[in-house]
């Protein structure tokens, strides 16, 4: 992204805040994989949003009043740089269009003087889901942040809100970006489907997904699925090491990210030749999702696109002679989320859809004891008159 694009993405927070408020928030921190090792670094998406930074532990201080702004890097000691590495600090500001790096020891000292002028700092945390209903350890940088603010300021308040507000409605360059993304995750689906009929394991279709995806300078955004049989029915499989066979279904989830920003598809194929059930439940969810698509267009409230969804997907279950009374066994998730930064965008700040939007329409049916499982997903771009399909390039046939 061109620098110009944060530049203007901090403008417009501090202009929903209020001109003159005081920002500071941090990005990720580096997170324990093994004994000795870090997991690979993906960053924060808020801070992503506004600085363009892709490290761990910077953090970003705004101080509307005076009209400045500093990144603040961390100490990175001489056996560090040799390992990991360092920054050059050059790159670092002309890649966010911040002209001042400070070092965390004086930025601590600053912050203290801006006391005088600024008794509410504002900052973000973890989303209050997570931190209450997380089933995994939540990256802490955000939570330490916060706490060192509380020593020096009045008052802490969030900006988590305004945030996602701004990132609810995708700005050209973003839409450009996902574009990017799908476009290489439809190759790879694409390369990996010439390999479907000879491949033995999982393991072995994901391995060409990732390479197509690597080859194009991309990463995946999420773990890919790659879900045969009755592993297709655990929602978020990423084992991806079961055996094939030809007489199942083989369901994949599969997003790259590309200059920051994520793809998230889903399609289902046949190993062999498909059952006449496997082929009923393929074809109830494909219709399911090409009725929900129809739906969209700017205006369409959130909770009637949600009711609408609904009956149609108990209609698709009553159409297989599924009961509609376990409704949420066959249908577990939602029909889509927003897309952006974050596979799991956030649509936030409005109770209807507009113009620039990015979201996922998903559906799917899950029938564990019949071993079953089919879910077919797009990414779409609410636009003034209408929609547009993405990733309609990519066909949802079963073959």
């Amino acid at each position: 992204m061109n620098p110009d694009f944060y530049q203007k993405n901090r403008r417009a927070l501090l202009d929903k805040i209020g001109g003159g408020a005081l920002v500071v928030i941090t990005g990720y921190g580096e997170v324990q994989r093994t004994h000795d090792a870090a997991c690979w670094f993906e960053q924060e998406a808020n801070f992503w949003y506004l600085t363009g930074v892709d490290l761990p532990d910077w953090w970003l201080v705004l101080d509307g009043t005076h009209g400045t702004e500093w990144l603040v890097s961390p100490e990175i000691s001489d056996t560090q740089a040799v390992f990991d590495g360092s920054f050059s600090p050059e790159t670092i500001k002309s890649g966010s269009g911040i002209k001042t790096i400070i070092e965390r020891d004086e930025a601590v000292r600053r912050l203290r003087q801006l006391v005088k002028h600024h008794s509410i700092v504002y900052t973000t945390e973890q989303p209050s889901y997570l931190r209450e209903h997380g089933h995994f350890q939540l990256n802490s940088a955000q939570a330490e942040l916060k706490k060192t603010l509380e020593r020096t300021f009045q008052t802490v308040q969030l900006c988590n809100r305004e945030l996602a507000e701004l990132r609810t409605i995708k700005q050209p360059e973003e839409t450009t970006a996902i574009q990017a993304a799908i476009d290489v995750t439809i190759g790879a689906i694409e390369a990996m489907k010439q390999s479907l009929s000879g491949a033995k394991y999982e393991y072995e279709l994901d391995a060409i997904l990732t390479q197509a995806i690597r080859s194009k300078g991309a990463r995946h955004a999420y773990d890919p699925i790659v879900a045969s049989g009755i592993n297709a029915c655990t929602l978020h499989y990423v084992k991806n090491q079961g055996r094939l066979s030809k007489k199942e279904l083989v369901l994949l989830d599969v997003g790259a990210r590309v200059n920051g920003y994520a793809a998230d598809i889903s399609r289902t194929y046949s190993l062999g030749t498909p059952t006449k059930r496997q082929h009923a439940v393929h074809d109830a969810v494909r219709e399911a999702q090409e009725r929900c698509i129809n739906l969209l267009k700017p205006g369409l409230s959130l909770q009637e696109y949600q009711a609408e969804c609904e009956h149609i997907m108990k209609t698709a279950l009553t159409s297989l002679k599924l009961s509609t009374e376990r409704y949420r066994e066959y249908f577990p998730h939602a029909m889509g989320h927003g897309l952006g930064v974050d596979v799991h965008d956030n649509l936030v700040g409005h109770s209807s859809l507009r113009p620039g939007m990015v979201l996922t329409v998903e559906p799917g049916i899950y029938i564990r004891d019949e071993q079953i499982g089919v879910r077919i997903e797009d990414d779409i771009l609410i636009t003034e008159n209408g929609f547009k399909n993405l990733s309609a390039r990519l066909s949802t046939e079963i073959r």
